[in-house]
């Protein structure tokens, strides 16, 4: 005989599992284009730190200089400071380039938090450092106008969003911390991107035929102090609104 009740399955046999309030919702795998991307960037990351930086670590800025590598003509002979900053900005920089890619590894985040951490102190660590190097030396460097105020530039944003990283995440509000360190490592970035559009840049000049490589690689520097990370930083900002995080909106 009834009872005139029904239980919670006669009632809603159709009813779907309900998870737990206290249980995260899953996290869609990556997409095949996420995983190629971050792929590239670390292995470029990579390739840029030990083509770029090894040298200045094998042989003196005065060796370097009689050689033609790199900016060792430049810095070699500059006050003791100046050198010293280079060094610091180097090294700082080559510590950031390679510990960031792995701030967006998803599994280190998510199966080794205390790592993703100690890492993060890490990089933002380098970032301050070798951003107040880069401001010393934007002076110095060897594009004049263009290259203080391009680079001068870009060190300020590199020390302004990694501290703005920093305390979002202080203050537990993670979707802004992850914008943060999206927009600087764009910045960080910059060290490969500038390598990229000089290639780019000496490709075009090249099409004519008659090239000197000296006059087209100084057009192709001359460009690169804003070039190197104002487009990373559209980017870097198109892929934050694509996902969710707080961005900036344009006024209206």
């Amino acid at each position: 005989m009834s009872t005139g009740t029904r239980t919670p399955a006669a009632s809603a046999p159709d009813a779907p599992h309900v998870r737990g309030e206290g249980m995260p919702p899953p996290r869609a795998p990556r997409s095949f284009a996420a995983r190629a991307g971050w792929t590239w960037v670390l292995l470029s990351s990579l390739a840029i730190t030990v083509y770029a930086v090894t040298p200045y670590l094998t042989a003196s800025l005065a060796a370097l200089s009689e050689g033609g590598v790199g900016l060792a003509s430049n810095y070699d002979g500059r006050p003791g400071f100046v050198q010293l900053a280079f060094y610091v900005h180097i090294v700082a920089g080559a510590i950031a380039l390679i510990a960031g890619p792995f701030q967006f590894w998803r599994g280190l985040r998510t199966r080794h938090p205390r790592v993703h951490r100690w890492t993060g102190r890490t990089y933002l660590g380098a970032v301050l450092i070798a951003g107040v190097a880069g401001l010393v030396m934007a002076p110095f460097n060897s594009a004049g106008l263009v290259g203080f105020f391009g680079f001068g530039a870009l060190a300020v944003l590199w020390i302004v969003t990694g501290v703005r990283a920093y305390r979002a995440i202080r203050a537990g509000d993670v979707p802004s911390h992850r914008a943060w360190m999206m927009r600087n490592f764009a910045l960080t970035y910059a060290a490969v991107t500038l390598r990229l559009w000089i290639g780019v840049l000496l490709g075009v000049q090249a099409l004519p035929g008659d090239f000197d490589f000296e006059a087209a690689f100084d057009n192709a520097y001359a460009a690169v102090p804003f070039l190197c990370w104002i487009p990373n930083l559209i980017v870097a900002e198109w892929l934050i609104r694509r996902r969710g995080l707080p961005s900036y909106a344009l006024p209206a």
